[in-house]
């Protein structure tokens, strides 16, 4: 069975007033696609556009390029993220919650959120790799099939994000490891920040990608990624928090390089992640959180209050 249809009301904490349902009009889209395809450049241009970080100087970030590494389930239920509209309609949601910087997609999602028009002044970062598709045998050899940099700049675009998953048994993973470096250098050509996502993952008996999440596995990713390409100047890091939260603060002493929390996997214990995320983020190095399944698609249905929870932690 699909996720259900997000929650339509929640308190918004100011004037009382519940968070309305948006409603996305797929067949409007589907004409604009159909009929005029320029419309999505003239969207782009026409974006009033924002810097990277605000007054505050943190950054809260939606996640949405999952299902285009195939990746589509979201705790036991393996197509909740097929269904465009109902993803489409989460996002504007999370988009229009105070305090959410921005979002992180892949071109068909940012595009049809540019027809949408929700995307003024927010933060826009494309996906750049999403080659290595879940479960396939080559998903360590994860070529660049996203956005390429000359493509964020050309759009208006704020920002890219790679993924880099490092496994010690698989040669696919210099493969990514070269390209990556590369992503890096054309970003900085460009003076575009790049969001590196690191992991060392291993394969099960099954065959199956893991990440370790222990301390000793997240500090050896971070030093890797931060050595990629020939300049450092606009490469962040997106780091998971380990699997036990203390080692954090040693973890991120790897790096001097500005640093994003990611969300991770959902699980039954959303407090417990709010409570790693909390504190992670009280270091000096970690700039913000960019989160995708455990806020678009929480176990009650209700993205406005799981927005509104991440928001409060920065």
């Amino acid at each position: 069975m699909r996720a259900g249809r997000v929650a339509g009301a929640h308190s918004d904490g100011g004037d009382g007033a519940p968070a309305k349902q948006p409603s996305v009009d797929i067949p409007a889209l589907v004409r604009t696609r159909t009929h005029h395809p320029e419309a999505i450049a003239e969207a782009a241009t026409r974006r009033a556009r924002r810097p990277l970080l605000n007054e505050d100087g943190k950054l809260m970030i939606v996640a949405a390029d999952h299902p285009a590494r195939g990746a589509l389930g979201v705790g036991g239920d393996k197509l909740a993220m097929a269904n465009r509209a109902d993803l489409l309609e989460r996002l504007c949601l999370a988009l229009s919650r105070p305090g959410v910087d921005g979002v992180l997609a892949t071109a068909d999602i940012l595009d049809d959120l540019l027809l949408l028009g929700v995307l003024d002044n927010k933060v826009v970062m494309g996906s750049m790799n999403r080659g290595g598709l879940q479960g396939a045998s080559f998903e360590l050899d994860d070529r660049f099939t996203g956005h390429r940099a000359e493509d964020i700049q050309r759009l208006g675009f704020d920002a890219g994000k790679l993924l880099l998953r490092i496994d010690y048994d698989d040669p696919g993973s210099l493969t990514t490891l070269e390209s990556t470096a590369r992503a890096i250098d054309d970003m900085a050509a460009r003076r575009l920040p790049v969001f590196v996502e690191p992991f060392i993952s291993r394969r099960t008996p099954e065959g199956r990608v893991r990440n370790d999440l222990s301390p000793e596995a997240v500090t050896r990713s971070i030093a890797i990624a931060s050595g990629l390409g020939g300049s450092s100047a606009y490469t962040w890091l997106k780091v998971p928090v380990t699997d036990n939260p203390d080692d954090m603060a040693q973890v991120m002493e790897t790096s001097t390089l500005p640093a994003v929390l990611l969300g991770g996997e959902v699980g039954d214990d959303q407090d417990g992640a709010y409570e790693k995320w909390r504190s992670a983020l009280q270091l000096p190095t970690v700039r913000g959180l960019v989160v995708g399944r455990s806020l678009l698609y929480p176990a009650d249905g209700d993205v406005a209050a799981a927005v509104d929870t991440a928001v409060g932690l920065l």
